[in-house]
């Protein structure tokens, strides 16, 4: 699991592989001198786990299924990429509850100043879309972020200047793709709300809870 608070940003030193996947070697920096062979880390906020631990990089495989679904099949060497180790227990929750595991993708529409922050819009599928609400978080790349506005195909949010300087976020332009993964709690509703005994039994508890009108 990870909390969507970028860390660092790593560069792709190298990229072997096609058909059946490819190895990512990526450059590592001093923050993260306490990786291990097995520990996860989320790289434009895919899961991957570090198979080699070098001094300066590690290597990660990742899996045509990954590749399909995720922006890191497009990704070139030199690239910057957002990471972040996986949680630990004894830390603060200071973005959300992520967990590496994408949904889909979307595509960056627009880009507008808004006094110190920058607005970026972006369109997405209604499969996704409708996971979000405003002010609801979302994870962009790896970036926890709180959704400014849902429109009929897409959704905005800012980006502040913290988030600016020590991410990726900025460098992408109008028709780049990015990962996205929406909050978790949202799909645990929906499955509660579903058909069958066991939704039904969801739907009490949100209703005994006061998350639903009788």
């Amino acid at each position: 699991m990870f909390t969507g608070i970028v860390e660092s940003v790593g560069y792709v030193r190298e990229i072997k592989g096609a058909e059946r996947g490819v190895s990512l070697r990526i450059l590592v920096p001093d923050i993260f001198d306490d990786l291990k062979t097995g520990d996860s880390v989320a790289v434009d906020g895919v899961c991957l786990t570090a198979r080699v631990v070098n001094v300066d990089d590690f290597v990660a495989d990742v899996s045509v299924e990954t590749l399909g679904r995720t922006t890191l099949g497009k990704l070139k060497t030199g690239d910057k990429v957002n990471m972040e180790r996986a949680l630990r227990l004894s830390d603060r929750l200071g973005g959300h509850i992520v967990s590496g595991h994408i949904d889909g993708t979307a595509r960056l529409q627009a880009k507008a100043k808004e006094g110190e922050s920058v607005k970026l819009s972006f369109v997405l599928g209604k499969e996704l879309l409708r996971y979000l609400i405003n002010k609801g978080s979302i994870a962009i790349d790896g970036i926890s972020l709180t959704v400014n506005e849902v429109m009929d195909n897409g959704f905005s949010v800012n980006i502040i200047p913290h988030t600016a300087q020590n991410t990726t976020i900025l460098d992408k332009k109008a028709g780049d793709e990015v990962n996205i993964e929406v909050d978790v709690i949202g799909k645990y509703i929906e499955r509660l709300l579903g058909k069958g005994k066991e939704s039904r039994i969801g739907e009490g508890f949100l209703l005994d809870h006061g998350f639903m009108k009788r």
